[in-house]
């Protein structure tokens, strides 16, 4: 099977990982598991301000800080995934990763907002939700 693991570094994300190792059908070296995390983008004026090298080694950098230890916890289970990272909105470039990458299941942690906050505020989970034909699921 064929798993993305979208993933931002926050309590979720090892809620999510804590839930994978306890269902030996989904955690398990057979699988291909891809990582894979979106940093927001910088606004315009500051990504200007600074200069393009500067901002893709900022972005480089904060990725690498999500990624490397979803990584390591997955090398110490015997797995070996792969790490992507894209910039811009989290659940637009999610939905379009698990799509283009022709993965059999997406697995993210949920924040877990109201339906109410959702309508006013929206969320990552939301969105993919509503973009993704890829079978998703959120681990609370």
């Amino acid at each position: 099977m064929k798993i993305l693991l979208a993933v931002d570094g926050s309590e979720y994300t090892k809620k999510m990982l804590a839930y994978l190792t306890t269902h030996d059908e989904l955690f398990t070296a057979a699988n291909q598991y891809t990582i894979f995390t979106v940093q927001p983008a910088l606004p315009p004026r500051a990504r200007a301000a600074v200069g393009k090298e500067i901002v893709d080694k900022y972005y480089s950098e904060e990725a690498e800080k999500v990624l490397s230890p979803v990584s390591k916890f997955l090398t110490r289970h015997g797995i070996d995934a792969k790490s992507v990272w894209k910039v811009g909105h989290a659940g637009e470039n999610i939905a379009k990763m698990a799509e283009s990458g022709k993965y059999d299941l997406l697995v993210m942690g949920s924040h877990g907002h109201s339906a109410l906050g959702n309508l006013v505020m929206g969320s990552v989970a939301t969105q993919v939700l509503a973009h993704c034909e890829v079978p998703v699921l959120l681990v609370r």
